[in-house]
């Protein structure tokens, strides 16, 4: 059992990333004492593994305020605001220096496997709230043991499920077989190695977030250097004038330049796009090796050399199995966050800002933040996540007031509401076009943003 030095359990706070991390330093600021279990061996983990590419969001937006109040002490410095860092300068430069700080407030090398009420499985009524949590962790070195919380923020994000391939949800046919020759990362072209799996070949993209994005200007960039290199870039649906994201109307101009980016690698003709294409199977050229892809219409591609498959990412919930959770049965969020996030309807700019109210569940004092809070919606943004465990930490504080104060007003994609319907045409006249920013109901702290926003 982990303690405070008052002899009270610590809130256990899983997973040492951003938002992670200021939980934590939002708890200490409250006189809250919180544990950081990590699974990886540094902070940052999920940052450094796409340590390469470069977040859309400016140091003035990715760091938080009472992050920065608990390092100003240790002499840190915050990079220049309006510069912007790549996943790799956010966990060295941020990440591990705010983790350093917090102390033996961060344990790395433990992974949670499991998290209950003490004493009480998902079925027992009696007595339960007045119980702690039990956290399962199983560490480096093979042991297990249980620690004892007084509630659970979970910020373990969701890099590590991405999205398969296929259009239903599930694997394509044959995506396992073909798991060599498939990526479901944004490839470091920079990486020797990596960049010469990709050189003078025929790669297929799929996904349309910012993700695929950046994919797509790297190949493009790649082209120039390596006459061959070609991307097929597979859409799920037709192209309309939100495809390529806000441009020039979006409130972050790194995101916007990112899809014209893309948008220039199709003119330019080191891309191709495939539209209204939803995978069904992964089958073999006559070569026995090259992927082809095939729809669920029946059309087939030309092979590919490698597929890029950035189709999302999905929460595991596998560890939380014992707790009563309410998720929306679609995007797999809190129910009352759901509707604000639903990627039908909303992109990043348009989703009303959220704290404690909108993150709780029926089993009290646990709550999913960051990108596991939104499941399976996109557009994330950090200083979202921020927002919500200022949230979380006053209300765990008793500050109500604080705990529903809005202190965040959100920068707009350019683009009017989401993906719209199921294979439906875009309206006419919301291609592109910018949206009212929705309403701040207050002003507090100044904009204090997973995984590369």
């Amino acid at each position: 059992m982990n303690a405070t030095e008052s002899g009270h359990p610590p809130v256990v706070v899983i997973g040492a990333g951003p938002v992670g991390l200021a939980a934590a330093a939002h708890l200490t600021e409250r006189g809250i004492s919180p544990l950081v279990l990590e699974k990886g061996r540094q902070a940052g983990a999920a940052a450094r593994e796409w340590a390469h590419v470069r977040l859309f969001s400016p140091w003035s937006e990715v760091v938080d305020p009472a992050a920065e109040r608990l390092l100003a002490p240790t002499g840190w410095v915050r990079p220049e605001g309006t510069a912007y860092p790549t996943g790799g300068d956010w966990a060295e430069r941020y990440l591990e220096p705010l983790a350093a700080a917090l102390g033996d407030r961060v344990r790395f090398g433990v992974e949670v496997t499991g998290v209950a009420r003490a004493g009480r499985d998902r079925i027992v009524d009696a007595d339960r709230e007045a119980q702690p949590f039990t956290v399962h962790v199983r560490r480096a070195d093979g042991g297990e043991e249980r620690i004892v919380a007084r509630a659970v923020i979970d910020a373990s994000g969701t890099w590590s499920v991405p999205g398969p391939l296929g259009a239903d949800g599930l694997p394509a046919l044959g995506e396992r077989t073909a798991a060599g020759r498939i990526a479901y990362r944004v490839p470091d072209l920079k990486n020797p190695a990596v960049r010469a799996r990709y050189a003078g070949k025929r790669v297929a993209v799929v996904g349309s977030g910012a993700s695929a994005f950046t994919a797509l200007a790297y190949l493009a960039e790649l082209a120039r250097e390596a006459p061959g290199t070609h991307a097929v870039w597979i859409l799920r649906r037709g192209i309309t004038g939100s495809t390529y994201g806000g441009g020039a109307a979006d409130q972050l101009p790194a995101r916007g330049a990112l899809g014209l980016a893309a948008k220039a690698a199709v003119e330019d003709g080191y891309a191709t796009a495939v539209t209204g294409f939803r995978t069904a199977a992964v089958e073999r050229a006559a070569d026995g090796q090259r992927p082809v892809l095939v729809a669920e219409d029946g059309r087939r591609l030309d092979p590919v050399d490698e597929v890029i498959a950035l189709t999302g990412f999905r929460p595991d919930l596998s560890f939380l199995g014992e707790l009563r959770l309410g998720l929306d049965e679609r995007l797999q969020a809190p129910t009352a966050l759901a509707p604000l996030i639903d990627p039908n309807v909303h992109s990043c700019g348009t989703v009303y800002p959220h704290g404690a109210k909108e993150l709780s569940h029926p089993e009290e004092g646990v709550y999913l933040v960051g990108m596991k809070s939104y499941g399976r919606a996109p557009t994330f943004l950090a200083l979202t996540g921020y927002e919500q465990v200022r949230s979380l930490a006053a209300a765990l504080a008793g500050d109500r007031e604080a705990a529903e104060r809005v202190e965040l007003t959100l920068p707009e994609t350019g683009v009017c509401g989401g993906a719209g319907l199921f294979d439906q045409p875009e309206p006419a006249g919301q291609g592109g076009g910018c949206c009212a920013a929705p309403a701040t109901l207050a002003i507090g702290a100044a904009p204090a943003s997973s995984g590369g926003c």
